[in-house]
């Protein structure tokens, strides 16, 4: 089945293993807050156990350097795309409001992206993230 829209999330590569995962799990939450629609239909097993509700439609994860994940969220922005984004500050706070004061002390050009998502037409998120490969 092909999508009309593509979610992707960028994360840099020289992270620690449980900072990408870390920084995924935030960035797949924010796809879903801000496209209520993506999310598909709740789960039940055999035994009729229920089960959250998933997103549903593939979540594609690229791997960047610092240089490169600057340059795909520059596109994003020129495309009228608004990304979720995770900054190395923010695995040094414990909440939300301390996330969205790190990232307010910064201006945009000195941000420390970790990783940044997208959700939009396919071929707008292939505009984004193109010369990025597939997460290792």
């Amino acid at each position: 089945m092909q999508f009309d829209t593509k979610i992707a999330l960028v994360i840099r590569t020289d992270l620690e293993a449980w900072q990408k995962l870390n920084v995924a799990a935030f960035l797949s939450s924010g796809i879903a807050a801000a496209f209520p629609e993506s999310i598909g239909q709740p789960y039940l097993d055999g035994s009729d156990t229920p089960y959250h509700a998933l997103i549903g439609q593939p979540i594609l994860i690229y791997g960047a350097d610092k240089a490169a994940l600057s340059r795909a969220l520059d596109r994003a922005l020129a495309r009228n795309v608004t990304p979720a984004i995770y900054t190395a500050e923010m695995f040094k706070t414990t909440h939300d409001a301390a996330n969205r004061e790190a990232v307010r002390a910064v201006q945009r050009p000195d941000l420390d992206l970790v990783g940044m998502a997208v959700r939009a037409d396919r071929k707008v998120v292939d505009k984004i993230l193109d010369g990025l490969k597939f997460h290792t």
